[in-house]
């Protein structure tokens, strides 16, 4: 008898009976808590936070733009819905093998993406100010609707789950790179709709709005073929938007000095 009842405080005090198993998984519990709650907010700030700082950093928040950026996002979202009911009723759909891509139904999707150059514009035509106030709020309302609506709930799901996933943080990078995206495109609609703009303008303007918009299908086609990973695919793809965005900075800012 006194043999068992040493045997089973010794159990107790190394940590091995039933009660240390409990205390050890209430022990646990609230640090695997705390890990996926970190690995959600550092998900989290690395999608949102750059927005936040190119609202505040361009001046938009002094202009008051806030409810300008709310109007562009529903123009987004109307855009959007006219886009899916487009491809729904005349774009057949073809039954393609599994592993198969679809280069003829994703170029007809991109082009389809046409349809945001007209949203821009029509955002850009309803607010009166200077070209780059314009550019701002049309790019910051159409980029944040986008990353609201395609981002926040896989971010919201799957960065709080219990296995840590790369793809949520290549899904962060990928909002940053959409925002310089959006932000180089409305400044190429802005510079081909202005009624002064010179005659050499016009082609290198067109060339790069055609790369804006068929951007998502040359990248997809080039991962396709190459079996390219998906970090080398998010690094060309920030690559391709930073080449697109610089010569388009240079156009804007000698079209704007030449006048």
């Amino acid at each position: 008898g006194n043999c068992a009842a040493s045997h089973q405080k010794s159990r107790t005090a190394s940590g091995s009976g039933p009660g240390s198993t409990q205390w050890g998984q209430g022990k646990l519990l609230p640090s695997f808590l705390t890990m996926t709650l970190f690995h959600f907010g550092n998900c989290f700030a690395l999608a949102y936070f750059p927005y936040f700082i190119a609202y505040k950093c361009t001046g938009l928040s002094e202009y008051n733009a806030f409810w300008r950026c709310v109007q562009a996002g529903a123009t987004y979202l109307f855009v959007q819905l006219c886009k899916m009911l487009f491809l729904a009723t005349f774009f057949p759909t073809w039954d393609t093998s599994v592993g198969v891509y679809d280069f003829i139904g994703e170029f007809m999707k991109s082009t389809v993406d046409l349809a945001d150059l007209v949203g821009l514009h029509l955002v850009m035509s309803k607010n009166a100010g200077k070209g780059e106030y314009k550019i701002m709020v049309a790019a910051m309302g159409w980029s944040t609707a986008e990353l609201i609506m395609s981002r926040c709930i896989p971010l919201w799901v799957g960065a709080r789950g219990i296995e840590f996933d790369w793809k949520y943080i290549q899904m962060s990078f990928d909002s940053n790179i959409s925002l310089v995206h959006y932000i180089t495109m409305a400044g190429l609609v802005w510079m081909f709709s202005r009624y002064d703009l010179p005659r050499h303008y016009r082609l290198p303007i067109a060339v790069l709005l055609g790369l804006s918009v068929y951007k998502a299908f040359l990248m997809e086609s080039f991962v396709h073929v190459l079996l390219l990973g998906s970090w080398t695919a998010l690094l060309i793809k920030a690559m391709v938007t930073g080449a697109i965005s610089l010569s388009s900075l240079i156009l804007y800012i000698n079209l704007v000095h030449s006048n």
